[in-house]
């Protein structure tokens, strides 16, 4: 019996799923490429600039020179810089809990289905965050001033004196509370887009076995929604050492209690625009990076930890 040769492929044949490989592997750069390109642009490259400006110092007499940490070590002994960072860290404390269980309680009530006008009160709560930050800051402010708005109608109603809400001691709490106005709905719709998923089996089988409503809201509702939780927590930590907006606007209405030094980005934005001083600004802003990068991670690790 004669055996018959097989014919072997044309290379061009064998070669082709390779050069499909290849294009496939080059048409996904080019999808992502234009956003490397502008991410490396507008994020990676001012990163790198910030830190090679940080290792150098602008002298009047000398021109620039090479320094090495120093500036970082003038920074860790700055008490300018520890004051804002302290304060921007009690705000921290203080305002995202309070902050982020308003959102919890309006979400909570919204998914029960017993609220009335749920849809009415869901835009409602979520508008303040569609006013601008400057806007919202400008029209607290003038509500605060006891010559002018809110509370100075109130003394003049009632006859008594309430405290100025933008005197040293209560200008922190004041700016807790525009921020809260601004983003309590902003964190209540990331809430309710976490409590809209969870399976409605799990609701049925609660209810078989008789759970109350507070017995599903700590056994179902919570657990389920522990991811958005730990999202809204760190994009709330990381806009808490961010503070700028709010005490830059009002500084020009209580210049006694907000000092250029109110936080480290004010005090960061003073030292580069104001003192000329680019490259201990550039540090300051390195550091203060560098520290919301630590404490974000950390509740990053801890919140998934407990999810697991």
């Amino acid at each position: 019996m004669t055996a018959i040769a097989e014919t072997p492929a044309p290379p061009e044949a064998s070669a082709l799923p390779r050069r499909r490989r290849r294009g496939r592997r080059w048409t996904g750069w080019l999808f992502v490429g234009p956003f490397i390109a502008v991410f490396a642009l507008v994020f990676l490259a001012p990163i790198a600039y910030s830190v090679y400006l940080s290792v150098f110092r602008t002298q009047m007499v000398g021109g620039t020179k090479f320094v090495g940490l120093e500036n970082y070590s003038r920074a860790l002994q700055d008490a300018q810089f520890w004051d804002g960072l302290g304060r921007v860290s009690l705000f921290l404390v203080v305002q995202v809990p309070i902050m982020l269980g308003i959102a919890l309680l309006v979400a909570l009530a919204i998914d029960s289905g017993r609220l009335w006008g749920r849809s009415f009160f869901r835009v409602a709560v979520f508008m303040p965050y569609a006013v601008p930050a400057v806007v919202a800051t400008l029209m607290w402010g003038f509500m605060y001033g006891t010559r002018f708005g809110l509370v100075a109608n109130l003394n003049d109603a009632f006859g008594i004196d309430l405290p100025d809400p933008l005197s040293p001691g209560l200008v922190l709490a004041s700016i807790g509370n525009i921020v809260t106005w601004e983003f309590v709905g902003y964190n209540m719709l990331i809430f309710y887009a976490a409590l809209r998923v969870v399976p409605h089996s799990l609701y049925e089988a609660a209810a078989i076995d008789g759970a109350g409503e507070w017995r599903v809201i700590t056994a179902i509702k919570l657990p389920a929604i522990r991811g958005a939780l730990v999202v809204a927590l760190i994009f709330s930590i990381i806009g808490s050492y961010q503070l700028f907006n709010e005490p830059t606007i009002l500084q020009s209405l209580a210049p006694n209690a907000i000092t250029t030094a109110f936080t480290p980005n004010l005090y960061a934005y003073s030292l580069s625009f104001s003192g000329q001083q680019y490259n201990y600004s550039a540090t300051v802003a390195i550091i203060m990076g560098l520290v919301t990068m630590v404490v974000a991670y950390a509740v990053q690790l801890r919140g998934m930890r407990k999810e697991q």
